[in-house]
């Protein structure tokens, strides 16, 4: 049986998956920057007589084609990135590039597409259909590196039918993965907020204009574009996580900078809410005798995984590691530039559990002390080829 064929590979070469994610994890890079990882991946792949080539700079698009003839196409991504962060992990593995850091799990993400390669490239005789391998960059910097990807035709000649992803989650025990069908993840855009008055001294505010005063009335008031203006059945956050008013005791300074990031499930309600933030930060501003220059830098828009694949992913999957081992997941605030592939093809992005207690391994991602159960690896690489296959109707 396919499976177990399957089974019977992703346990031969497990060994050197996580050999393959511990060179990752010790070399990591940050986004558009990912050169040496790039070469890492080409050399494996000429190593398995895999043919591809590059995009995006260090991006790579890969081809796998079986021997029994067919059209059909699925593409399989892997993002291969690192954060500035400083690892604090005791681990033989630990970065060797200081602040850089593989928090987010892309180097397990690279690694098991690298593993997942090379069951495929060992089954070739076995199935019919083509294989697109996406090893994508800079997922954790706008534009993100799918929209570049997609952009140079990352989705073209051949189109894939599906888009595969699998992404580590730390809530979920190694073994076992979650999905959720339908809206999973939000967009994301970045606020950028520049308040002007006029400074002076805090003893005389008569004489000024206070920013800080107006900046605490905009952040306020614009909670209402969550609580009021939203649709309340339509997921939305709106945060702020830096306030830079360089006054002092005593010092009223001339402007206050703002930097946030307001999340939803909706394209159009996006748009609009854009259109009422900015309006409600220049009006306050204005009324109170200071201006606003609010800046939005448009970020990822939602992820959506189609709902008749992503019940067959879920189908094979099941079928893979058992029922028990398949999860339902909960709408996700997060983003992810996955979202760039899920809005112009049918796409499934699908965790990937990496969470054992026993061994300590709890941290959140985007902290310096995540790490993986690499037993993860035990699973990963062949249940997307298992995906893979069975989606091209082998």
């Amino acid at each position: 049986m396919l499976k177990d064929k399957i089974q019977e590979l992703s346990g031969k070469i497990y060994g050197d998956v996580v050999t393959h994610r511990r060179f990752l994890h010790s070399h990591p890079e940050l986004s558009f920057e990912e050169y040496n990882t790039s070469a890492y991946v080409k050399a494996e792949l000429e190593r398995l007589g895999i043919p591809y080539e590059a995009m995006a700079d260090t991006g790579i698009v890969a081809l796998i084609k079986g021997d029994i003839a067919s059209d059909a196409v699925v593409a399989l991504r892997a993002d291969m990135d690192a954060l500035p962060i400083l690892e604090e992990n005791d681990v033989p593995y630990k970065s060797q590039n200081e602040g850089v850091m593989h928090a987010c799990g892309h180097d397990v993400h690279t690694s098991s597409l690298l593993g997942t390669a090379r069951i495929l490239s060992e089954l070739k005789a076995d199935f019919g259909g083509t294989i697109k391998l996406i090893f994508q960059p800079a997922e954790e910097k706008l534009p993100g590196g799918a929209s570049v990807m997609i952009k140079e035709g990352v989705l073209e000649n051949p189109s894939p039918q599906a888009v595969i992803g699998q992404h580590v989650m730390p809530l979920i025990d190694a073994g076992k993965i979650g999905m959720r069908a339908g809206k999973y993840m939000a967009s994301t855009d970045e606020l950028y907020v520049r308040v002007k008055g006029k400074g002076g001294h805090g003893a005389q505010p008569q004489q000024n204009i206070d920013p800080v005063l107006i900046t605490a009335h905009i952040i306020v008031a614009l909670q209402q574009v969550v609580s009021r203006i939203a649709d309340p059945r339509l997921p939305t956050v709106l945060s702020f996580g830096k306030v830079i008013a360089n006054g002092a005791t005593n010092i009223i300074p001339n402007e206050v900078y703002v930097e946030g990031t307001f999340r939803t499930l909706d394209e159009k309600w996006r748009a609009e809410a854009h259109i009422r933030m900015k309006k409600i930060a220049e009006g306050i501003a204005e009324s109170m005798g200071g201006s606003c220059d609010f800046t939005i830098m448009n970020g990822y828009p939602f992820l959506v995984n189609e709902e008749k694949l992503t019940a067959k992913v879920r189908e094979f999957a099941e079928d893979y590691l058992g029922k028990d081992n398949v999860l339902d997941l909960d709408i996700w605030m997060a983003a992810e530039d996955f979202a760039y592939y899920s809005q112009v093809a049918d796409s499934c992005f699908y965790r990937l559990g990496i969470r054992n207690e026993a061994k300590g391994i709890t941290s959140s991602v985007h902290t310096p002390t995540f790490d993986i159960d690499e037993d993860a690896f035990k699973i990963s690489t062949g249940l997307m080829a298992y995906i893979a296959l069975k989606r091209l109707g082998n």
